[in-house]
Parts: structure tokens; sequence; C-alpha cells
């Protein structure tokens, strides 16, 4: 289910697609039995056509993976994650605009985290 802007993710490839991204992601996680994720699933769509190159977007289809939705406490579909440095920086949970989400997005993305390597080049001196 997921468009050329967005990337499957598994069980086995979320900490490698997602925690260890150089730039944020926005994880939908979803079921194909599930009409709110089908309604919102345009959005996010837009969300990583919008946001190409700033912004990874991902889909989990939590039928086919029970244990990632299980490590961060998803228990209500569709629920969107957004990951900055390996960690969760804000969650959406339900149906909700696009402009809901794209607030969320430009908020994580404006929260200017310093990467690794400018915080070793500040240490440097």
């Amino acid at each position: 289910m997921a468009g050329n802007a967005v990337i499957e993710v598994s069980d086995a490839t979320f900490d490698k697609d997602v925690l260890q991204s150089e730039q944020p992601v926005l994880v939908d996680f979803w079921a194909a039995w599930c009409g709110p994720c089908k309604a919102i699933a345009p959005f996010v769509e837009e969300i990583a056509t919008t946001f190409a190159g700033k912004l990874t977007v991902a889909k989990v289809d939590v039928d086919k993976n029970g244990a990632t939705p299980s490590r961060y406490g998803i228990r209500g579909i569709p629920a969107l994650l957004i990951f900055k440095n390996g960690k969760v920086a804000d969650q959406i949970v339900g149906y909700v605009p696009r402009e809901v989400i794209e607030e969320k997005v430009n908020r994580v993305l404006a929260a200017g985290t310093p990467s690794v390597a400018s915080v070793a080049a500040a240490g440097v001196n």
C-alpha cells in the first residue's frame, strides 16, 4: 500500500530504515482492513512528496509486523509516529486532517537538534 515516495518497513528493517535514518522519519502504522487508515493514506503520500529530501515517510503493516507496533505501544491505528535521531519526536493517533500532520512534521523539522557531526566539530576546538 506504499506509493512511490513512501517506503515499506518491516520488523526486520525498522531499526535500519527508521532509527538509523539521517533524516526524520514519519512512520504510518496501518492495516488493510482499517477504514481510517485508507482515508489518511493520501495525506501520508502528499506529505512524502511535499517533504521529499527532508523527511522519509514509511509504512508498517501491523498485521504483518507485530513486534514494532508492540515496541512502541501502538494500540490504535492509524498511528503516525515521527522519529528524529532514533527517538519518537511526536505522534498522531487516529484520523486527522492533512494540515495537522503537516504542522507536526514542520514542528519536528524546525526543532534544530544538533547533528552528531556538528557536536563533534564544536568539541574539536
